[in-house]
């Protein structure tokens, strides 16, 4: 079951209960194929935000189609987000800072000698540089078959509306044509899961939360297996995830003795 904040990992009824309920609104491809990749590969939404079409096809010029590969290689530029390619350019907030005592000290003793000159002292100088974090690169099959029919579908469609379409394209595109933000791209998804499918407290995570938890506890898989599809670079973030999914807990309560 998710802890306060997380996001929730819908049941299989659930999720049946999305993929219907999309094709009862607009662009119901481009949807069913954004959904799909969340819950079957548990890609992040900015993940899906800046996949290219190259990502998941080659394209034909003749006759002009494509080729829908088997494995997805997901380049360790996407996993942290717009930032890295240049989409987006998110102002970061620090809302904490750590120091060793010996870091400590000397921040100490440089801002007493600034005060006893009389300089205006600026917080934000003394501030420990920012850990940069990098993303991790992972190849990803395509064999579930709904998720390469939903591909197929969408990528069918987007090759209509634009045959001009590049490799480099994004693979997914707004009613103008452009790329999703991240953020836009988050915003749709929960907007899908809470607002259309009327699932409380999913979020564009739900999807990443489902596989993961899936291959935990429904397939037993080892916490290797959980930590290459999720992409995380340490054993000690997929651990997060190892949590008794939401249908265990009940059945636990319901059979109480």
């Amino acid at each position: 079951m998710a802890k306060a904040g997380q996001a929730r990992v819908p049941t299989a009824e659930e999720w049946r209960r999305v993929f219907e309920v999309i094709q009862d609104h607009r662009h119901p491809e481009k949807n069913t194929a954004i959904m799909q990749i969340s819950a079957k590969l548990g890609l992040r939404a900015q993940e899906i935000a800046l996949l290219q079409i190259k990502e998941v096809a080659r394209l034909k010029k003749s006759p002009p189609g494509f080729t829908l590969f088997k494995v997805m290689t997901l380049p360790a530029a996407y996993t942290k987000g717009a930032n890295a390619m240049g989409r987006s350019t998110p102002k970061y907030v620090r809302r904490t800072v750590s120091f060793s005592v010996e870091e400590f000290d000397q921040v100490v003793a440089q801002i007493v000698d600034l005060a006893k000159a009389g300089v205006e002292i600026d917080p934000e100088r003394f501030y420990p540089a920012v850990k940069k974090r990098s993303g991790q690169s992972r190849d990803l099959p395509l064999v579930d078959e709904a998720l390469r029919d939903a591909l197929t579908a969408y990528l069918a469609l987007r090759l209509e509306k634009d045959p001009s379409a590049k490799p480099t394209d994004p693979l997914f595109v707004t009613q103008k044509g452009g790329a999703y933000s991240p953020n836009t791209l988050q915003e749709h998804m929960a907007l899908i899961l809470r607002g259309w499918a009327g699932i409380e407290k999913a979020s564009s995570h739900s999807g990443r939360r489902s596989v993961i938890t899936d291959i935990i506890h429904k397939q037993k898989k080892s916490l290797k297996v959980a930590q290459k599809v999720a992409g995380h670079k340490s054993a000690s973030t997929t651990v997060i995830y190892d949590e008794p999914p939401e249908e265990a807990i009940s059945d636990a309560l319901k059979n109480l003795s």
